[in-house]
């Protein structure tokens, strides 16, 4: 717990890129320490920014009723992002912001240890494991440096398509099954095995 709350200090007093410029406020990462899993989204929007924690405003309800619907509580999970600063206008972060922002992510991580790291969206997806179009490898396990991934779509495009909240749903039940399968030592098939 000490560990996360140096990184989370950092991620407070953080002037490494341009968006300390123009934030509110930076957004560490929030939840169970000792959390199965750890879902990663892009960067904070403007509730996050106003509030100083990940997935509060609308993306953030979609993801809590997706979790719910799965019978988890959000406080059983650790919720982040690649980038810990709002981009003005919440265009996508550059790739120079998500480098930059890199290492808060990989202490997150390594701290945690979580048996699966959620990818939620394209940016993450690029950012995280250099792959896109989130929508073709949705759904799928995968597994890099003895680290297993579950790629599934941003909350966010459940607001502009509501025919998207019951594939969100759905992956977010596929991917507690596969936590508990993994609890109890069983094998999980692996979609995708990226080779370093």
């Amino acid at each position: 717990m000490e560990r996360l709350e140096t990184v989370r200090q950092k991620v407070i007093e953080c002037t490494k890129c341009d968006l300390c410029k123009t934030r509110t406020n930076s957004v560490p990462g929030k939840g169970n320490f000792q959390s199965e899993v750890v879902f990663v989204g892009e960067a904070p929007g403007r509730n996050e920014d106003k509030n100083g924690e990940p997935f509060v405003g609308v993306a953030g309800k979609k993801l809590s009723a997706a979790l719910e619907e799965a019978g988890v509580s959000r406080d059983e999970v650790y919720i982040t992002n690649v980038v810990k600063c709002r981009p003005p206008n919440n265009r996508v972060p550059s790739t120079k912001e998500r480098s930059t922002c890199q290492e808060y992510l990989k202490k997150e991580i390594s701290i945690i240890k979580p048996k699966i790291i959620c990818v939620l969206g394209n940016t993450a997806f690029n950012s995280i494991l250099g792959g896109s179009e989130i929508t073709k490898f949705r759904g799928k396990l995968v597994r890099k440096d003895k680290q297993l991934y579950f790629l599934t779509i941003h909350p966010a495009a459940t607001i502009y398509n509501q025919e998207l909240i019951s594939t969100l749903e759905g992956d977010i039940a596929k991917l507690f099954d596969l936590i508990r399968e993994l609890k109890n030592d069983k094998q999980v098939p692996i979609d995708i095995e990226y080779t370093s």
